[in-house]
């Protein structure tokens, strides 16, 4: 029996505006590898998805991923697929996992078929399938976008247009301070985040005018407040020499992003609380395919 198989790549990301508020957004990607393994064989449309080592965790998104693409090419009644994904990126605490896979599953799915697709095509799909998922509230194309590209972008999620791109320098440290709890988007109450949209399009303002770091800062002390997440994490990191800290997504992750000897000092802090601290860097590439 004929098999085909594609792996691929994507990024996590951390946010500088979280779009929710507002419909508009910004992000970076960080280098926290999501990566999806695709395999099509001749059959009827079954679809099956393995999110590697989460037994807990929905395959719905990916599966539906991979199902958007073989549609696209109306082969989605030509092949049965198993996809699974494996991840380094924390699942569900603000970093982008959900966009990171979509992604990766989509990137590999097309390389399973052996086609090149355009980066707008591979966000299209990825969103579409987070919507159909109920894995999004506004699409996240700010997250997926630094996902794809490896880089900053300022984004309309609503419109789906990429305003701004940006690079954040590879020799600074992303710290992300990873408490043991969880936060799904999803889930969140929106009425909640009413009175702090004018704030969030000050930030996205801010934003787009190259004040990335100021945004992030602001952002996060925005929907800390609003969403009851604990702001400390990201004042310690400030009062130790951060250039941002901020919380990520909807939390319950702080991100840091600091000089190397600022980056030490934020680490000893934070490993004093529960949970975890990771400390990686900013992307310098986009997702990529890895096979074949």
């Amino acid at each position: 029996m004929d098999k085909r198989v594609g792996v691929a790549s994507a990024w996590g990301s951390a946010t500088v505006v979280n779009a929710i508020a507002a419909g508009k957004g910004a992000a970076f990607g960080v280098k926290l590898k999501v990566q999806a393994k695709v395999e099509l064989v001749e059959g009827f449309g079954k679809i099956t998805g393995r999110v590697v080592g989460e037994r807990m965790e929905s395959p719905k998104l990916i599966e539906i991923c991979v199902q958007k693409v073989l549609k696209h090419f109306g082969l989605d009644r030509t092949y049965d697929a198993r996809v699974e994904t494996k991840s380094e990126v924390p699942i569900a605490v603000g970093l982008s996992s959900s966009s990171a896979a979509a992604n990766a599953a989509v990137l590999a799915t097309f390389a399973a078929l052996g086609r090149k697709p355009r980066p707008k095509l591979v966000l299209d799909l990825g969103i579409d399938a987070a919507f159909e998922a109920g894995v999004t509230i506004t699409g996240a194309l700010d997250d997926a976008a630094a996902s794809l590209y490896g880089c900053g972008v300022v984004t309309d999620n609503l419109k789906r247009r990429v305003l701004r791109r940006f690079k954040v320098d590879p020799k600074l440290k992303v710290v992300i301070y990873v408490p043991p709890s969880r936060s799904y988007t999803s889930k969140i109450n929106r009425a909640r985040l009413r009175p702090i949209r004018a704030g969030v399009e000050l930030a996205h303002c801010m934003a787009l005018r190259g004040e990335v770091w100021g945004a992030l800062t602001f952002n996060g002390l925005l929907y800390s407040s609003a969403l009851g997440q604990d702001p400390l994490p990201a004042l310690e990191a400030m009062a130790r020499g951060a250039l941002a800290a901020g919380l990520t997504g909807t939390g319950p992750a702080t991100v840091a992003i600091a000089k190397p000897a600022a980056a030490n000092a934020i680490e000893r802090a934070w490993r004093a609380r529960p949970g975890k601290v990771i400390v990686t860097k900013p992307t310098v590439k986009g997702a990529q395919v890895e096979r074949p």
